[in-house]
């Protein structure tokens, strides 16, 4: 079975989102980080349900949204790298993703 990889930037993305929600409340804060680490089960068992990330129209980088947030993750031979959690409402930028 494939590997699932959060890269770095995903995991400071995630932490960065839980710090500005946890200012209004913690309790939600926790949720949508949960949510977002729930989608590995799916992402692992079947990698290409994700749509593709239209601004890169590249089969192999795909996403699921997750309330307001995009979990944008590439697909490779060996593993599977969760590349960012990006907020829904901003286009991605190749430096984003890299």
């Amino acid at each position: 079975m494939v590997e699932v990889v959060w890269t770095a930037r995903s995991l400071n993305d995630i932490n960065q989102i839980a710090e500005y929600i946890a200012k209004d409340s913690f309790t939600y804060a926790a949720g949508v980080v949960e949510r977002i680490f729930s989608l590995e089960k799916l992402i692992k068992k079947t990698p290409e349900f994700g749509r593709v990330v239209p601004e890169f129209n590249n089969k192999k980088i795909r996403e699921i949204i997750s309330g307001n947030y995009r979990v944008v993750y590439r697909i490779t031979d060996l593993q599977i790298q969760i590349l960012t959690v990006h907020h829904g409402a901003r286009l991605l930028t190749k430096r984003k993703i890299k």
